[in-house]
């Protein structure tokens, strides 16, 4: 793969993965393990877990405080990353931090839609 170049309009790519909210991490994962699904990071006692499915995520991430208001988050796989939070700038949309990278092996950033429902912009690293 070719590193993007800085003028490049990024180009949507995929779903990456689904994330979902959950108050007992290890009831969770009992959960998808019984119905078969292949851990790939995190597990019972950790904060965030992700499982194969398919081609793409199912992920878990710890909530503790008070109910769990927080539906999840979609992530979407973006040809450049930087270039997304650049485009999302430029339109007037605050991003809820600068591209960063994660533990997992992903670049990524969150935004927000109008009505809460959080999108992740994300890229695999080489």
């Amino acid at each position: 793969m070719n590193p993007p170049s800085a003028g490049t309009e990024p180009e949507i790519e995929g779903l990456s993965a689904v994330t979902f909210s959950t108050r007992d991490m290890q009831r969770a994962v009992g959960f998808y393990r019984a119905l078969g699904f292949s851990l790939l990071h995190g597990g019972e006692n950790e904060a965030f877990t992700s499982f194969a499915l398919g081609g793409s995520f199912l992920n878990l991430t710890t909530e503790t405080h008070g109910p769990i208001s927080w539906w999840g988050r979609v992530i979407i796989y973006v040809s450049d990353v930087d270039a997304m939070y650049r485009k999302a700038l430029a339109a007037g949309i605050a991003p809820a931090f600068t591209p960063r990278d994660a533990p997992w092996n992903e670049r990524y950033f969150h935004v927000s839609d109008p009505d809460g429902h959080e999108l992740s912009f994300a890229r695999p690293l080489s």
